[in-house]
């Protein structure tokens, strides 16, 4: 239940390509897709935006269709209430990123819960709200960091702290007042998931890094996002079982690492113009294969999580469906056009569900099964 803050965009002069926004906390839910274009658009592609001659200033005249345009004074429209901009400055309207964040920390739950019984509601509440405001947090981190660059940029131009609908002392206090929601619902665990949340928090710091570093930042964002797979289970049952916790954790990496390289070729013309590395560029053209191989090892792991819990046939029914989700996704996955890349990213929260629903009915099927047993046992007694 952790995310990570996203690191200061590279200052670019006004004709460079619009360049993309960091991942991590932020990442995922930059604002991508059909729905998202009309509310947050911006060029799909690069673009060089040339000064006019003579003038030092870009040409003017209408902008590209579909370019995003403030109203009053950040986009947030005449009339709307106080709390807009604080929604929109915590990416609420773009909730993939939160569910990407989040399904791990079920997947965790639901395993750790008694046989023939359903998850603690109660915790995945408490997960779900930790999520939110994590998530909250780091794109609040990301926009403050970015404050001065968004201003450059159509498509961020609007973003609440550039376009001054919030100052960077009122940003500051509602990161102060997420910070500490989110301490409230971590303080919420036992001793021993405290001190692992906590252990959390140098990814948090070198993960907004990795990207100018190497071209594997999809990796680091995996170990990031996925520490809920440990965190669910130590919540319920007190400590990690590594039998357990950590092929469940590769396995999330696994998986991470396929939606954020689809995700990452949305932006790989950019990312290359300004020394942003990712595991798009690092791929090229053989990203089908190496998707294919994070989809093997994630199924593989998921497969070994099931062995090692006792788990029946509606979770390796649901592993088919996953496995099926993915052959779909690689195989029809059109790694030069944008769009369809932010199709299949986006289509990730599926494949979470499924997984979770899987580990729910295989649970519950365990009592069925006991239940079974038990009479098997009594007949043969009386007999």
């Amino acid at each position: 239940m952790t995310s990570g803050p996203c690191g200061p965009r590279l200052p670019t002069p006004c004709w460079a390509p619009v360049a993309r926004g960091s991942r991590g906390a932020c990442g995922p839910w930059r604002g991508r897709g059909r729905g998202a274009r009309a509310a947050a658009p911006w060029p799909w592609r690069a673009r060089l935006v040339r000064p006019a001659r003579g003038t030092g200033r870009p040409p003017r005249g209408r902008p590209r269709t579909g370019a995003a345009q403030p109203v009053g004074r950040g986009g947030g429209g005449l009339g709307a209430p106080p709390s807009a901009p604080y929604l929109r400055l915590m990416r609420l309207d773009k909730p993939i990123g939160t569910w990407l964040l989040y399904l791990p920390c079920t997947w965790s739950i639901g395993l750790a819960a008694e046989p023939g019984s359903f998850p603690d509601w109660y915790m995945l509440s408490l997960f779900g709200t930790g999520a939110v405001l994590m998530r909250g947090a780091g794109c609040t981190i990301n926009d403050m960091w970015d404050r001065d660059y968004d201003k450059k940029v159509a498509r961020t131009a609007n973003r609440p702290i550039a376009a001054g609908d919030i100052s960077t002392f009122q940003s500051f206090i509602f990161l102060g007042g997420q910070l500490t929601l989110a301490l409230g619902v971590l303080l919420c665990l036992n001793y021993y998931s405290i001190a692992l949340g906590a252990a959390s928090l140098l990814l948090v710091i070198t993960y907004p890094l990795m990207k100018r570093i190497t071209y594997w930042p999809q990796l680091a964002l995996g170990f990031t996002f996925n520490w809920g797979a440990l965190l669910g289970w130590s919540a319920v049952k007190g400590s990690c079982d590594p039998f357990v916790c950590l092929p469940l954790y590769f396995s999330g990496i696994m998986w991470t690492l396929i939606y954020d390289t689809i995700y990452a070729h949305q932006d790989k013309r950019d990312d290359a113009l300004i020394g942003v590395k990712s595991t798009a560029l690092r791929f090229r053209e053989n990203t089908k294969q190496w998707l294919s191989g994070f989809s093997v090892a994630m199924l593989g792991a998921l497969s070994l999580v099931g062995m090692n819990t006792g788990q029946t046939a509606p979770y390796y029914t649901a592993l088919a469906a996953v496995a099926a989700h993915l052959t779909h996704q690689i195989y029809t996955l059109d790694i030069h056009r944008p769009e369809d890349c932010w199709d299949k990213f986006a289509s990730n929260r599926t494949i979470g569900l499924i997984v979770f629903l899987g580990i729910v009915l295989g649970n519950l099927w365990k009592e069925k099964k006991t239940d079974e047993t038990k009479k098997n046992i009594d007949s043969r007694t009386e007999n």
